[in-house]
């Protein structure tokens, strides 16, 4: 087993990508069932590889001289569907520490072996964090069970990204394949955020419909961050481009949700957003860099 260990050059590196999918493991299985995959596909109208591997992320990023933080999303009980293996992801991150970024993922309903795995995944692997979708992996994050995972990631001392607001997985679909977007709302990680202070809680993409309570948190709890993924920026609600121009230009964070944006779109767009220039850097980089340790 080959342990993870950031090599990522900060200086050198003209961004950091918070949000970044490892969608196929290398020997044909993926994140998630072709209806799935296909409805997403359609929902964003991406053109570029739907199904990148570790390695195919690695050459990608490494050709823009960007860094990327990688994850999938274990749902499998959720969706009857195996997960993509967080162990493999860490271990083939490690042969590109100087680009990629690990993050964990484990399925809440799995209880304490869910806290166990996270405890694995950190001290054996070295992964930086965690990935979740409350909508896919079908849990609320504010339910008292799941008290222990998230203290376990507070005692670990490594941020938990959770997607938030509109859903594209599922989009299109009759019922939306039965994913519900009301685990997503934002403000039920408000307990999470205020019953474990030292966890860091990053709320990924503009969390539509509920863009307001997300700005609140970020604003009102000092362990609260957004990331910017899952929309090209010239879509990005009023309030996030003026909270991210001002109040909370220290707490936004850079992410494009590759392979469903590419960065390089994401980066053209943003440039015209508005948000002032001297702000640019700390949210593409190094809002980033200190949240997850490489500065």
């Amino acid at each position: 087993m080959t342990r993870y260990e950031p090599r990522i050059d900060v200086d050198a590196v003209a961004a950091i990508d918070v949000h970044v999918h490892v969608e196929a493991d290398g020997h044909g299985h993926f994140s998630l069932d072709d209806e799935l995959l296909d409805a997403s596909a359609s929902h964003f109208k991406g053109s570029e590889n739907r199904t990148p591997t570790v390695a195919d992320l690695a050459t990608r990023y490494r050709a823009i001289n960007m860094a990327a933080v990688v994850f999938t999303v274990d749902a499998t009980t959720a969706t009857g569907h195996p997960a993509l293996s967080s162990e493999q992801i860490a271990e083939q991150a490690a042969e590109h520490a100087d680009v990629l970024i690990p993050f964990g993922s484990v399925d809440p309903h799995q209880g304490p072996d869910a806290v166990r795995r996270a405890r694995v995944l950190v001290e054996q692997y070295g992964v930086r964090g965690f990935k979740f979708h409350p909508s896919l992996q079908a849990f609320s994050p504010d339910d008292p069970a799941l008290a222990p995972l998230w203290g376990a990631l507070e005692g670990l001392g490594v941020p938990a990204l959770f997607h938030t607001g509109q859903n594209g997985i599922g989009a299109g679909l009759p019922g939306g394949r039965g994913i519900k977007l009301r685990y997503s709302n934002p403000l039920l990680l408000d307990d999470v955020a205020a019953d474990f202070p030292r966890l860091t809680v990053i709320l990924a993409h503009p969390s539509v419909p509920w863009q307001a309570e997300a700005i609140s948190m970020a604003t009102h709890k000092a362990n609260v961050f957004i990331d910017l993924s899952g929309w090209r920026p010239k879509y990005f609600p009023a309030e996030l481009v003026r909270a991210a121009s001002g109040l909370l230009h220290d707490k936004v964070l850079f992410g494009s949700d590759y392979p469903l944006i590419p960065p390089e779109r994401w980066m053209a767009d943003f440039e015209q957003l508005g948000v002032p220039a001297e702000h640019h850097p700390a949210i593409v980089k190094h809002n980033a860099a200190r949240v997850l340790g490489l500065e």
